[in-house]
């Protein structure tokens, strides 16, 4: 079996059509259905079928697609072995990550990647909805995402996830709410106001909707959208209130709007880089991750630094265990 077959069958499991996979391998789409059928007749299998106007892998196809990962991933350890002993970590580095994360994570990414001079890193503002991140790997070779606490992700056993940080969620609110004197507010508190939230799927609204569902009501949700910034003018204006991510919009709250953190939910997100096995093994995207996940402790512990010392000095100098707020 040639390996650049199988990474083609691969590549149309994912991508669903011959001309998604031509566009995405530079070759025309006569030239990928040829490479397909001499696939075929090597193995004397039928591996595609045509449904329509379009084509389909068949049980066998979907099984040798599967197995072609381990393939591949093996093919480029092997790679990066020789890359590494020849010229280093090189190469360019493309990488997607969602808005939030790219203000909190990549100024000082950035930064860090300048001792890496060998390494080019392309990157893409994308922001998709919680389900969608795992298909942007197709394209990326490494995909900054976030999924909600409390639901489990999609099957990604064929990816390569590495844990970035975890992000609690608190209650944006106006200066002038009721509520703008406290440190902590309860679900009770909270749910039946106005809300300012993201769009349905994402991961904030998912925690917006469980919240709901414990407390049996449906949310009002009277503006929804994917722009951190403007969620948190909405707020500062007096049109609602909305969940927004701690250590993000923290250095935006000062004299603008009033952060509390909601107890008895455990309202956060998961960021995550996620990336295919054999891209994962390259030594170049290895320090990508590396340097997004050391800039990521960095990140969370100034965070949480800064929210111990805010809840001190508004506490009047208590110790620290009793400073409200001072655990997620």
């Amino acid at each position: 079996m040639d390996v650049q077959h199988l990474e083609l069958l691969r590549e149309l499991d994912e991508r669903g059509s011959v001309t998604a996979v031509a566009a995405a391998t530079h070759r025309s789409p006569s030239a990928v259905s040829q490479q397909l059928k001499t696939l075929q007749r090597q193995l004397g299998v039928e591996l595609v079928q045509r449904v329509g106007r379009g084509v389909r892998l068949t049980e066998a196809g979907q099984a040798l697609a599967r197995a072609s990962l381990a393939v591949s991933t093996a093919v480029a350890e092997a790679e990066a072995t020789l890359e590494a002993v020849r010229t280093g970590a090189t190469g360019v580095v493309r990488l997607a990550v969602f808005p939030s994360a790219a203000e909190l994570l990549l100024p000082g990414f950035v930064t860090r990647m300048r001792a890496h001079a060998d390494i080019e890193v392309e990157i893409d503002d994308r922001d998709v909805s919680e389900d969608e991140f795992a298909r942007l790997t197709a394209d990326f070779d490494v995909v900054v995402g976030h999924r909600s606490d409390g639901v489990a992700p999609p099957d990604r056993s064929r990816l390569a996830v590495v844990a970035l940080l975890r992000e609690p969620l608190e209650v944006a609110m106006p200066l002038d709410h009721p509520l703008a004197g406290r440190e902590r507010v309860t679900l009770g508190d909270v749910i039946g106001e106005p809300w300012i939230g993201v769009p349905v799927g994402f991961p904030i609204d998912r925690v917006l909707t469980a919240m709901a569902l414990r407390a049996g009501v449906t949310p009002d949700v009277v503006h929804r959208s994917t722009h951190l910034p403007l969620l948190e003018n909405m707020v500062a204006a007096g049109h609602g209130i909305a969940l927004v991510p701690r250590h993000t919009s923290a250095g935006r709250a000062r004299g603008r709007f009033h952060l509390a953190t909601l107890e008895e939910v455990r309202a956060g997100r998961h960021i995550e880089a996620l990336m295919r096995p054999d891209r994962a093994v390259r030594p170049a995207v290895r320090v990508v991750v590396d340097e997004l996940l050391a800039e990521a402790r960095v990140t969370e512990a100034a965070s949480e630094e800064a929210r111990v010392a805010s809840a001190v000095v508004s506490s009047g100098g208590a110790d620290e265990a009793d400073a409200p707020g001072a655990v997620a």
